[in-house]
Parts: structure tokens; sequence; C-alpha cells
């Protein structure tokens, strides 16, 4: 089988899970805007809270993907099981930081200068959200194990299975019923509790019987923590989740500063968020399998096959940005229209989703050119490209734009500031992401030509 094969059968499956856990944010989405508009505009500020939270110490777990492919490339399989026990310390520490940060808001939500009659529901959703924190970033251990191991299939069994119990749910706790009364935008967060511990119990019984995982031997007794091999995972996941956290916060910040503009404002920007997110599933599918690979043939210690993988990848992803890109904005107008009601909620919706589109090109670009950065153990780099870009140039900027005026625009007291701001601070990231992952690419290449000529 091809290596594009590969990559794009490991990406669909990944993608589908993807797309299941990305349907809970859409069944949230819809039925909170049912429910009533403050609820919406609630959902869309506590949700920004928690994903940049959750995303952020996520993307340190997410990191140590490449580590365990290239052990896999190199037949190390009892070394993988160690490593696992040991990334268990590391879910310890984020998890207990990211429940701390979601039962505090309060901070977060003066300086953002969040409505005071919006901060109530956003502390209940964000408190029964903390206590989900655990299972979730466990969860995410095993997604990334077997994203590593090449076999992404089982998590997704249970992703898209979970949504069958996240949707009733959503609208049981939300709407009330069956003696339960209405817990309005929370109860959206009690159902995302429940699926997020049976997530949890059904990875763990997986793990327990399932034959793959034996030779990993996972089930040895708990090592003292190692700080060698916790030092290397640091080095590598804390850029790589402060990377993401920046990557997240540009965005999800966004939600916080637009909700000074109203609930109307407020509302549009969570549905074309929503979409935004729902489209990055694809590249970020397309990155994982791609990274996996690339690691999995550097392990192997055949540099050649591994950049030839990364430059598939790469092509893969652009050319399905701009093919996404180009269905949302043709359909922008009847998919808002799924959202909501509210006339005047769609038509600023179908507006945004113009910007989404030009802002989903760039996104895939420079999704697959990190994750296979990662893979070469760049993670600085980007970080500061990231910082600069994303948060100097889109989020201030589209401050600067909405509320104070730049460069003789506005002020425009308009979401689409943000947008616009954003989508050319990601664009300029995806050309720096990509003239640096080709330049590795060339220097792995030349190495891997010299080490053939000496032997």
């Amino acid at each position: 089988m091809s290596e594009l094969s590969t990559i794009s059968r490991h990406a669909v499956t990944v993608l589908a899970g993807q797309l299941a856990v990305m349907a809970f944010g859409v069944t949230d989405t819809i039925v909170a805007g049912r429910y009533a508009q403050h609820a919406l505009a609630a959902l869309s500020i506590g949700s920004a809270v928690f994903v940049s939270v959750y995303v952020a110490l996520m993307g340190v777990l997410q990191a140590l993907l490449p580590v365990w492919a290239e052990q896999r490339g190199a037949g190390a399989q009892a070394a993988i099981g160690a490593s696992v026990r040991q990334s268990l310390y590391l879910c310890t520490v984020a998890a207990l930081l990211g429940m701390a940060l979601l039962l505090s808001p309060e901070p977060i939500l003066r300086w953002t200068e969040v409505p005071p009659e919006l901060r109530g529901e956003v502390r209940a959703y964000l408190g029964v959200l903390a206590f989900g924190l655990p299972a979730a970033l466990l969860f995410r251990i095993y997604s990334t194990l077997n994203q590593a191991l090449g076999h992404p299939q089982l998590v997704t069994w249970l992703q898209v299975g979970s949504l069958a119990v996240k949707l009733p749910l959503s609208i049981w706790f939300t709407f009330g019923g069956a003696g339960l009364g209405p817990q309005g935008v929370a109860g959206c967060a009690w159902a995302t509790l429940v699926v997020n511990y049976s997530l949890l119990l059904l990875g763990w019984a997986m793990l327990r019987r399932h034959p793959m995982y034996a030779p990993l031997q996972l089930w040895r007794p708990l090592e003292r923590p190692d700080a060698a091999q916790l030092a290397r995972f640091m080095r590598l996941g804390l850029p790589a989740g402060l990377s993401i956290l920046v990557e997240v916060t540009s965005f999800t910040l966004m939600a916080l500063f637009i909700a000074r503009q109203g609930t109307l404002a407020a509302a549009a920007h969570q549905i074309a968020s929503n979409l935004a997110a729902v489209l990055y599933m694809v590249p970020l599918s397309l990155a994982i399998a791609t990274s996996a690979r690339v690691s999995f043939w550097r392990g192997a210690g055949d540099e050649a096959r591994a950049a030839s993988v990364a430059m598939q990848g790469f092509w893969l992803a652009g050319l399905m940005g701009c093919v996404l890109a180009a269905i949302l904005f043709v359909i922008r107008q009847p998919v808002a229209g799924l959202y909501s009601g509210s006339a005047d909620v769609v038509a600023l919706a179908a507006a945004l989703l113009a910007w989404v589109a030009a802002y989903h090109v760039a996104d895939a670009l420079q999704t697959l050119c990190i994750f296979v950065l990662r893979s070469y153990r760049i993670t600085l780099a980007p970080l500061l490209v990231y910082s600069l870009l994303l948060w100097g140039v889109g989020l201030y900027g589209g401050y600067r734009l909405a509320y104070q005026g730049w460069a003789g625009w506005g002020p425009l007291h308009s979401p689409a500031a943000f947008w616009a701001a954003g989508a050319a601070a990601l664009a300029a990231t995806a050309l720096a992401f990509s003239a640096l992952l080709l330049g590795v690419l060339r220097l792995s290449r030349r190495e891997a030509n010299r080490g053939l000529m000496r032997a």
C-alpha cells in the first residue's frame, strides 16, 4: 500500500472520530440556540474559556505522538509501555492545573469585560466541565497512543458511539423533563461530563482486553517518576502546548472580546467559530496521520521516506483546504440558517462565514506543517511565530480594528474585524511554517544522502 493511501486511510478514520467529537459542540450550539439567545451567548464565552484550557493541556499530551510512533518504528514495544506510564504523571499535573483554572474563571471574565448578566451561566458551565477534564485528558493519552500505533479506528468507534449518548443527554439536561428541571447552558456541560467518563471507562477496558496492546506491557507496576524522560516530554510537549495555547486563544479570545458587542454579535460569532472548528478537523486529521508516518519512518532510520511522506501530506492538506473553503463560501447562508431561527443572527453569521472560508485555507497548511515539524523536534520556532503573528497581528489587530480603528480603517464594531485580522495573520503563519518545513526536509534529505555515501 502506498504512503498516500496509508495517510488517507488513517486520516479518514481519525476524522470520523474528530467529527463525532465536534458534533458535541455543534449539538450544544444548536441546543443552546434553540433554548435562548442568551444561552447561546453564554455557551460562546464558556466554550471559549474551556477550549483554551483544554486544548493547551491536550497539546502537551498530543505532542507525545512522535515519541511513541518512533519507538514503534524502531520496534521498541516495551519502551512504549514504559513511556505511557510515565505520561500519567504529566497528565495528573495537567488535570490539576486545568481544574484550578476552570473553577476560578472570574479574572478572565473581568479582563475581557464579559457582560455581568452572562457571568453566572458561564461560571456554572465551566464548573461542571472542570470535573470532566481529568477523564478527557486521560482519554487523550489513549487516543494519542492508538494514533502512534497506526490503529486510530479503536478510538473512532468509541467517539462515534458516544455521540448517540451526548445528543439526547444535552437536550434532556438543557430543557429538562422526566423530573429534571431545565439546566440551561450548564446542561450541555453535564452531558459532556457523562460522556467523558464513559469514554474513559471504555478505553480502559480496551487496553485491558485487546490483544494488540499485550506487547506494550502497559500493565506493569507504575515506576517512580523518571526525571530524564519527563524532561524530554516537557521539552517536546511544553512548547507544543504553548503553541496550541497561542493558536487557540487567538481564536477563542475573539469570542470574549466580541461579547461586549452584545448577544447578537456573540451568537453569530459562535456559529462562525463552530463551523471553523469543524472544518479544522480535516487538516488536523491529515496532520496527525502524516506526523505518525513521518515519525515511524524516522524511527525506522529511513529519513528519505519520512521526507517524502511529509511532502505528500503537505500537498494533500493544501488541496483539501481549498476545496472545503470553496464549498463553505457557496453554502454559507443555508448553513447559518441551521443554527438559529433569528434572521439577524443568520445574516451576520453568513457574512462572517466568508471570512471563515479564507481563514481555513491558511489554517489547513499551517496545521500540517506544525505537526510534521514536531516529528523533527522543532517546537520553539513555531511558538515564536505564533506569538508574534496570531497574538500580535491577529488578535491585537482585530481588537484595534473593531474598537479603535487601524491604518485609517474602523472602528468597525463588528466581529468581522477579528475574522479579517485573524485570516491575515494565519496566512502569514502558513507561509512562515511552509518555508521552515521545506528547509527542514531539504536538510534531512541532504544528511540522509551523506549517510548513504559514507556507507
